[in-house]
């Protein structure tokens, strides 16, 4: 299974093809509707509440064999922790060796931004974002189907 953390996700056609290509059922999970295909493998799930809700659906069934795609680095630590494999939109895989680091940057900027001195966020998305994030997900797609 793909789960998708979709409010912001620029890769979500992306996400389809390579499901698509592997017959994997992908949950696009959000916290307002917005269109998805038809298409019986993929579901949009849309849960009410907090900010936070659509991370903690997430987290209660991401798994062993699935894979998150998020850009939130503290997802992406807890789905690592449940045994998930985790790819951000830019084709950065998220690891366990690489997932402290992440987090304790993204703690810095954010001291940083409250103090005033960081003022610009990430590199925009770029075409070439979208051609590594295409290639990543293909290849853990591949490596999760030979693991079965």
């Amino acid at each position: 299974m793909i789960f998708v953390d979709a409010d912001a996700c620029p890769v979500k056609e992306e996400v389809y093809r390579v499901a698509r290509r592997y017959g994997v059922p992908v949950r696009v999970v959000a916290n307002q509707w917005m269109r998805v295909p038809h298409d019986a493998d993929i579901e949009l799930v849309v849960v009410d509440g907090d900010f936070d809700a659509a991370d903690e659906w997430i987290v209660e069934r991401a798994g062993e064999k699935d894979v998150v795609i998020t850009a939130d680095i503290p997802l992406a630590a807890r789905c690592l922790r449940k045994g998930a494999r985790v790819l951000g939109p830019k084709g950065r895989e998220f690891t366990e060796e690489s997932i402290g680091d992440a987090l304790a940057t993204r703690e810095l900027l954010s001291q940083l931004r409250d103090m005033g001195e960081a003022g610009s966020g990430p590199a925009p998305f770029a075409k070439k974002d979208r051609s590594e994030f295409l290639q990543k997900l293909d290849t853990i797609a591949q490596a999760i189907r030979r693991a079965e």
